[in-house]
């Protein structure tokens, strides 16, 4: 399905949701020629992975070097209008893990977030915003993971219970909260 469409049909569950839905669509229509690539530097979309283990009592993160914090796997769509199947590629590249299964068809969350400005590669990236869809997804936690040593330092298995002392950034740990929330 269609980035735009998905989001369209995507009913939101509060009203932070509901407000960054009318947004997002705003601009989708205004960039919808660019809004897909990082050439718009302004805002682009993303979508992000929550994974769960079986038992769903753990959640699959990596460390991002960027923002020195653990974090859900996600990235840039790079031009690829099907959001679910960015997220899925993203989680393999950060993670390692080839087999996931869906714990929940569809977008399971939309956020608006604010990406800082850094340097990647040596190469200064200026402040934007990422318009992140995030779906859900479940694997073994006997699946081998892999470091991708170009973003992360680390990917691990992460305790629901403890996702605050992992995570160092305040407006992820509620919006992962809100996610777990949904799932349980």
């Amino acid at each position: 399905m269609n980035f735009k469409e998905e989001i369209e049909k995507y009913v939101p569950q509060t009203q932070q949701e509901e407000i960054e839905k009318v947004t997002m669509l705003q601009y989708i229509n205004l960039f919808y020629d660019n809004i897909l690539y990082r050439s718009n530097t302004l805002v682009h979309m993303t979508a992000s992975s929550m994974i769960f283990n079986e038992k769903k009592d753990k959640i699959l993160m990596i460390y991002h070097k960027i923002y020195q914090s653990w974090s859900w796997t996600g990235g840039h769509a790079d031009g690829e209008s099907n959001l679910q199947k960015v997220a899925l590629k993203e989680a393999e590249e950060e993670t390692g893990v080839k087999r996931f299964q869906i714990l929940k068809n569809g977008i399971v969350s939309i956020d608006i977030l604010t990406v800082e400005g850094h340097y990647k590669k040596e190469k200064y990236i200026n402040p934007h915003i990422h318009f992140n869809v995030t779906y859900c997804f479940k694997t073994s936690e006997k699946n081998k993971l892999i470091l991708n040593e170009e973003e992360t330092h680390a990917v691990r298995w992460i305790p629901i219970s403890d996702i605050k002392s992992y995570c160092k950034e305040e407006k992820m740990i509620q919006i992962y909260e809100k996610i777990i929330k949904r799932m349980q």
